[in-house]
């Protein structure tokens, strides 16, 4: 009797255990399986695609065991590269691709990331800038669920060799995002207003003379049919959001919004941010080797003359924070401390 005892309770555990795992298959068993529609503006071929949103995707589904099935609606197929925060807002689509900068003001505080200069490494920076915002999304972007942020870095791409800020005055640039706009103007250029997918024929017709882009990028949207001169310099970073739509979200089930949090985090930002990142800088080698294009190197004294020119940016950006109540030396400052950490510049 006292062994059968012994015996019976140390079953128990082991039968505890195996009730759990039925009661854990069976919730997952349950689940419902759910869309999620993830919309972007970039071409199918684009970097990103190969980069974030396909592995990114694969992972969830797997993940979930097939309950969310991933479908991507690249190249603005549900609406205008501008309108994707509102997009995930609405519902219009589950998840989207936004770059805050394309909606002046609206979004201050990550404008931060933009800063010229401030990075120069985008896997690194990316696990910094997502890291960073994570306080400060949910008050600026309070309308849907932050998945995660990551950014790019590029350059100016023209039609004639630019080797200094001077040469910006009275120059038509499409800028890659509202700091980068700012820029221009301080510099004496005047802004060309059009997205990534629209900025090849605002070149072709004319309408700007030069665009801030990342290097492969200027491939991908066959920009490099356009412009034939690209300064070789990290001037600038464009930064990016996946946002969710709430309601979405809040429907599915506890195993799957475990599923969708374990893919909005600090890793993915990084890699995502990384793969991205060294594609597009591989795209410099391209075009070095590209009949008719042509690197323009920059001295010492010439990068000198860049950063120099873009120190204002950072007093506006201050002070443009500062109005929306956020102490922006503090934000700035922790930013900057989340840079280091990574070896980000």
């Amino acid at each position: 009797m006292k062994l059968a005892s012994t015996s019976s309770r140390a079953l128990r555990p082991v039968a505890a255990l195996a009730a759990a795992g039925l009661l854990a298959f069976g919730a997952q068993a349950q689940d419902k399986p759910v869309e999620l529609k993830l919309a972007h503006w970039v071409p199918p071929n684009h970097a990103l695609f190969k980069t974030g949103f396909e592995p990114w995707s694969k992972s969830v589904e797997a993940a979930s065991k097939g309950t969310i099935k991933v479908s991507i609606f690249p190249a603005q197929q549900l609406g205008k590269a501008a309108d994707h925060y509102d997009m995930a807002r609405d519902g219009i689509a589950d998840m989207t691709f936004v770059n805050p900068g394309y909606q002046a003001g609206r979004f201050p505080v990550i404008a931060a990331g933009e800063l010229p200069f401030l990075v120069s490494k985008p896997g690194p920076a990316s696990a910094a800038l997502d890291a960073w915002y994570r306080k400060y999304a949910p008050t600026e972007m309070k309308d849907v669920k932050v998945c995660l942020a990551h950014l790019h870095i590029g350059t100016i791409h023209a039609k004639k060799p630019i080797t200094e800020p001077a040469q910006i005055k009275g120059m038509k640039i499409r800028s890659s995002n509202a700091t980068n706009a700012a820029f221009v103007s301080l510099l004496g250029g005047t802004n060309v207003q059009v997205s990534a997918p629209e900025a090849r024929d605002a070149l072709e017709k004319g309408v700007a003379d030069a665009l801030s882009f990342p290097w492969e990028s200027v491939v991908s949207f066959g920009i490099d049919k356009a412009v034939k001169y690209h300064t070789d310099m990290r001037l600038y970073a464009s930064n990016f959001v996946w946002a969710m739509n709430k309601n979405w979200y809040d429907k599915l089930s506890a195993s799957q919004k475990k599923v969708i949090d374990d893919h909005c985090n600090n890793e993915w930002a990084a890699k995502v941010g990384a793969g991205w990142g060294d594609l597009e800088d591989a795209g410099q080698g391209k075009l070095e080797k590209a009949p008719g294009h042509t690197i323009v190197k920059l001295t010492p004294a010439q990068m000198d003359q860049w950063r120099k020119a873009a120190e204002p940016l950072y007093v506006q950006w201050t002070q443009n924070v500062d109005k929306a109540g956020v102490s922006g030396k503090q934000a700035l400052d922790e930013l900057r401390k989340e840079i280091d950490a990574r070896k980000a510049n």
